[in-house]
């Protein structure tokens, strides 16, 4: 009898599906352009208003990033299940080992016919851990998309360092945000993952989120 509830594999898909859109609107200028357009409608004000410096606002920027990612997936994944998946594979591996060690080859027969339903959960447990990555996905790249739209292209004959377009960066002193300095990433996406990881790091442990 069909069921309503979708395979772990057409979980996976569907993750994969959005990620892959995300990628092709991230290739397509207009659409890249038009989105950022239409946020610099409501933060460019903010930033110029203000005056504030667009590496202290990629940190906020960043903090809400944590704050949102962290909350999706506290409310999207189960962490108590996951650990018990995680105990019953452990145990499930370590009892296979024993029976091949020992060439029980009754017991091998008959945990191999359980492999496919610890395989079954284990799919299961992965697809709920990238489940979150869709919601999360969809409030980013957005941000992404105005922060490429706001920050010019480097040319280092014309730069010079203001509190608008530049940061200090240990061991690589003063950069513009746009300037690449880890293999193909420019100084502003490695600020702000630095500042959503270590961020995020505060607001999971205040949340009381497991491990993923």
């Amino acid at each position: 009898m069909a069921s309503g509830k979708k395979s772990p594999a057409s979980g996976m898909v569907m993750i994969l599906v959005v990620m892959f859109v995300m990628m092709i609107a991230y290739s397509i200028p207009w659409i890249r352009g038009g989105v950022g357009s239409a946020i610099d409608g409501v933060a460019g004000p903010i930033v110029e208003g203000y005056g504030i410096p667009f590496f202290a606002f990629i940190l906020f920027l960043s903090s809400i990033t944590a704050a949102y990612s962290s909350l999706i997936q506290k409310y999207t994944i189960d962490y108590d299940n996951m650990q018990e998946v995680q105990a019953k594979m452990r145990e499930f591996q370590k009892e296979f080992r024993e029976a091949q060690l020992s060439k029980d080859e009754k017991k091998i027969k008959k945990l191999e016919g359980k492999r496919a339903r610890m395989m079954e959960q284990q799919m299961e447990m992965s697809t709920q851990q990238f489940r979150p990555m869709i919601f999360i996905l969809i409030l980013t790249v957005p941000i992404f998309f105005w922060l490429l739209y706001r920050l010019p292209p480097y040319d280092p004959l014309t730069f010079t360092a203001t509190l608008n377009n530049a940061i200090v960066i240990p061991f690589y002193g003063i950069k513009s945000l746009t300037e690449v300095i880890l293999v193909f990433l420019p100084t502003w996406i490695v600020w702000y993952m630095i500042c959503s990881l270590l961020i995020s790091q505060i607001v999971r442990k205040a949340l009381n989120i497991g491990g993923v």
